[in-house]
């Protein structure tokens, strides 16, 4: 039979729907125990979930004290007193939980160094770590449904080849005569190593109990590296080379070694766009044991250096990758089905991340601190991508997130895009020594919680009927049958002893024939409660296409009218524009005609203000030359009366002579010199006349006595009254005598 090749992951790494629900990241957070009880410690736990920072007192003291206590919020903090199991049960094991039920996960340690990374993935004798207590919940769920050695086989394609059961035999033969892969240990208990002796007590041991029975499992393993941001296999036996020498982590060459330095490996994508190391080994185990066996023969190689903060400090990211293969069974229970549609592979990525240092305090120089840059520079490469992810998701920009800046960054870069769920524990050493590093470790793991992954899609449910593993085991627990050879006539065991094993072999099928109709009887009733609940639902879904089809039609109708409305809302605002517009027009017209109407009343008022004022000084002046007439009009013509004024008194003679005896009531306008305005007689009065003479005697300069006659005609004004203007002036002259001067009396 050719093999059939399965595709892994089953899901396609771009095409994801807008609406794929997302979870945040989850970042949980330990505290390692401090070195020395008198060492000042500067991490506080406050509750399990939080945890405040206080700043070293020689912080403080050399710089001026601004340092302030400050609090970071983790999904649970685990205090010194929490044990590897607790820490895996809710760390881990939901992992493994989804791994089964095949989806992808990724878990990694992140910190400073020493902070106790490598000790909480791997852990110790009797204190066995994340990794190792992964692997045994693992193998406790999925050992009785394991499928045989070489039944899935790895394509050099991030993909699994499925074998027939005789391919899959003929490269067990083929292996076992190579004798290059090590066998399953007899005991699920036994530990080959002593170095890794006891690292799970049976009593810790945990197991999966919802397990597709119906399914075979098998499991691979592989575990690479990334040191100055190159890969390499740890699990790739390098070829001997007695001349060329071995180049151990710290850059100290060894001669007479076995082996030579391993060659670097890249990435690739597949054909789903997912990345994958491209030439890695990936070794099919079928135990605890096996898997961490494998495991420690890759530990063994990974680069680790001594350094002023660590006797064993990691000088590289370690990942250990752990792939599920699951494909059903096929109707008879008893092979694979082959079909590689059917098949998935989900894969747990456990991340030991090398630890973050500055080379001031660890004195680096040389290889070493290369190494350092290189650690250094590929962590600050996962916070940017850390931060562009964060950007885009609350800030709805698209940034390009620069995955490909590092190799750390790019193999994981499908989980982060939503390919599996992602856990992070930061590993925090409470010495006030690492205050600065801690702070950093805080803001990038606070910034992490906000980044969202879109949450795995449930497997496919296959369409073959369940308990298919289990009937087959019945069927092959049939009692044999004995010999059946009759050598003798005379026997007369070996019949009844076959009828004996066919008769029970007859009540086991009768037995198993009833409950097969039982079950078939359930599930028919099963299928015609289907059959009627389905036909129920689609009468109901008939009704509700038909009141859809109605809601369908108002909604059209609804939105027609909309647009209707809309396109007049839009008119009524465009005319609400216009004669806003207007408004403000008219408006600032009207503001500007009541500032001229107020300056123009302004004006006016000042005008009549100052009319008043004018005409109460010519009502004055009016009243005063009144008076002064009236009083020298009151006075006798010359012929009737005299008045003689000496010279040295300053008196004169006056004389009055109108062509009437009456008074004026107006003024009368001046037209010549030294006018005279006096008041005039009465309407009646000067209605009879037209002539008008007035006389005015004083005294001259030369002592003698000038007359004057002013003459005048009279008309009529235009208010109806009558008026005098002065026309001509006749001037007499009288000398008197030198004896005696005149006086009138």
């Amino acid at each position: 039979m050719s093999s059939l090749v399965a595709k892994t992951p089953r899901r396609p790494g771009h095409k994801k729907t807008s609406n794929t629900e997302k979870d945040p990241v989850g970042v949980y957070c330990r505290i390692r125990p401090l070195g020395a009880d008198d060492e000042e410690c500067c991490v506080e736990m406050i509750s399990n979930t939080t945890i405040q920072l206080h700043p070293p007192d020689g912080l403080k003291a050399n710089r001026n004290g601004d340092f302030k206590e400050t609090q970071y919020s983790f999904k649970k903090v685990f205090g010194i007193q929490t044990t590897q199991k607790e820490l895996f049960e809710d760390v881990a094991k939901p992992l493994i939980e989804d791994l089964i039920q095949c989806k992808n996960g990724l878990l990694f340690t992140y910190g400073v160094t020493g902070s106790g990374k490598t000790f909480t993935m791997t852990g110790s004798p009797g204190q066995g770590g994340l990794l190792p207590r992964s692997l045994d919940m693992l193998f406790n769920s999925i050992s009785p449904y394991q499928a045989k050695r070489y039944v899935f086989k790895p394509d050099d394609k991030n993909g699994l080849e499925i074998q027939s059961q005789v391919d899959a035999l003929l490269e067990r033969q083929k292996r076992e005569n190579m004798q290059s892969v090590p066998k399953t240990p007899v005991s699920s208990r036994q530990k080959a190593d002593p170095e890794f002796a006891d690292m799970i007590s049976p009593e810790q041991a945990c197991k999966y109990d919802s397990v597709d029975e119906d399914s075979s499992y098998s499991v691979f393993v592989s575990y690479i590296e990334i040191y100055n941001n190159y890969i390499y296999d740890l699990l790739e036996d390098a070829p001997f080379d007695p001349i060329r020498p071995k180049w151990l982590g710290g850059g100290t060459p060894v001669r007479n070694t076995e082996f030579v330095t391993p060659q670097s490996k890249i990435l690739r994508e597949d054909q789903n766009h997912n990345m994958y190391v491209a030439g890695c080994v990936e070794v099919e185990v079928k135990s605890t044991e096996e898997a961490f066996e494998v495991f420690w023969k890759g530990q063994k190689k990974r680069r680790i250096a001594n350094t002023q903060l660590n006797r064993e400090s990691s000088r590289s990211h370690s990942v250990f990758i752990v792939k599920l293969a699951q494909a059903p069974l096929d109707a008879d229970g008893d092979h694979i089905l082959q079909d590689k549609n059917q098949v998935n592979v989900s894969q747990l990525c456990l991340v030991d991340l090398a630890g973050s240092e500055r080379t001031s305090r660890t004195r680096a120089e040389g290889n070493r601190l290369r190494e350092a840059g290189n650690i250094n520079q590929s962590l600050m490469t996962l916070r940017t991508c850390i931060e562009v992810l964060r950007e885009n998701q609350m800030c709805g920009t698209n940034k390009m997130v620069p995955y490909r800046d590092s190799k750390v960054t790019h193999l994981f870069k499908n989980y982060f895009d939503g390919e599996g769920k992602v856990r992070m524990i930061v590993c925090v050493n409470p010495k006030a020594d690492d205050y600065d590093e801690t702070m950093l470790v805080m803001r990038f793991a606070e910034m992490t919680q906000e980044v969202e992954v879109a949450r795995p899609v449930d497997r496919a449910i296959y369409a073959l009927p369940a308990g298919r593993r289990h009937r087959n085991q019945l069927i092959d627990s049939l009692p044999a049958l004995p010999a059946c050879e009759l050598l003798d006539a005379t026997d007369d065991q070996t019949l009844p002893r076959l009828v004996e094993v066919l008769e029970r072999r007859h009540r086991i099928r009768q037995m198993m024939t009833k409950q097969f109709s039982k079950a078939a009887i359930t599930l028919k009733s099963m299928l015609q409660d289907f059959d009627s609940n389905f036909s129920a639902k689609e009468n109901f879904i008939h009704d509700q296409r038909g009141k859809l089809g109605e809601k369908d039609k108002v909604i059209s109708s609804q939105k027609t009218e909309l647009e209707r409305l809309e396109n007049k809302s839009k008119t009524l605002e465009y005319k609400i524009d216009i004669l806003q517009k207007t408004t403000n027009i008219y408006e600032e017209d009207k503001r500007s005609l009541q500032q001229e109407l107020e300056t123009r009343e302004q004006r006016l008022h000042r005008e009549l203000s100052e009319r008043k004022r004018m005409e109460q000084r010519m009502q004055g002046m009016v009243a005063d030359t009144k008076h002064k007439w009236e009083k020298e009009c009151t006075a006798p013509p010359v012929h009737q009366r005299h008045r003689r004024s000496h010279s040295t008194g300053g008196e004169k003679w006056v004389d009055h002579t109108p062509s009437t005896n009456l008074e004026l009531d107006t003024v009368m306008q001046p037209i010549i010199p030294n006018a005279i305005k006096v008041s005039a007689p009465s309407e009646k009065a000067l209605a009879k006349c037209h002539k008008y003479v007035l006389t005015h005697q004083e005294l001259a300069s030369d002592g003698e006595i000038h007359t004057k006659l002013i003459k005048g005609d009279v008309f009529k004004t235009r208010g109806g009254g009558q008026a005098v203007q002065f026309t001509d002036i006749e001037t007499l002259k009288q000398e008197c005598p030198t004896a005696s001067r005149y006086v009138s009396s």
